[in-house]
């Protein structure tokens, strides 16, 4: 199987618009910003001093020990007490439009395929679930190992022998975004995956 390089006049051919300027960096920017942020639990939490576990009696008396005042032995300057402004539960996630989104993912799109780092396949598949059979296909698809492959679907062999291939990934035409193709090195692309990325842009 070969494959060849997805020219921006091959591109406009199968309906996708290759943008050439300088523009729409920021919608690539705000749409991988939020895809980052989307996939933070905000679990961190800490306890105050008003959570932490303590009896509530004062140390000692307010005056006549010689030592400094102490109302509660959860006071954050006590070791064992709470803590001040220490990180809580909160939601990170940020919005973005899906006009943004979807410009983002025509922008990145169209900077790849402009660098010369797309190429298209008629199909991607192995005949059998070997780790081995799929670094060879990946070798004779793409100059470097970190490489990601989408196509409009994977038969359950492909995805057997790609699992444990760290530097290669599968995704689908469906659920591919603007962060997936900035991340690898190379991007191979199915026919059919190519007309699917075609609609999602021209929604």
């Amino acid at each position: 199987m070969s494959a060849t390089i997805l020219t921006a006049e091959a591109a406009k051919a199968a309906n996708i618009e290759v943008i050439t300027n300088g523009k729409y960096t920021q919608a690539v920017h705000d749409t991988v910003v939020a895809l980052r942020a989307n996939r933070r639990s905000g679990t961190a939490s800490v306890k105050t001093k008003a959570t932490v576990n303590g009896s509530g009696a004062k140390p000692w008396n307010q005056k006549g020990t010689g030592r400094a005042r102490a109302g509660y032995k959860s006071s954050p300057v006590w070791s064992g007490g709470g803590v001040v402004f220490g990180p809580h539960p909160r939601d990170y996630s940020k919005k973005v439009s899906k006009k943004t989104r979807r410009i983002a993912l025509c922008k990145a799109l169209s900077a790849r395929i402009l660098n010369g780092d797309v190429f298209i396949v008629p199909s991607f598949a192995v005949t059998k679930p070997k780790t081995k059979e799929f670094v060879k296909l990946i070798a004779e698809l793409s100059p470097e190992p970190k490489t990601l492959i989408i196509a409009k679907d994977f038969d359950e062999n492909t995805r057997l022998a790609a699992r444990n291939v760290q530097p290669a990934v599968l995704t689908s035409a469906s659920d591919v975004n603007s962060e997936h193709l900035l991340l690898f090195k190379k991007i191979v692309i199915t026919n059919d995956a190519l007309a699917q990325l075609a609609e999602r842009i021209n929604k």
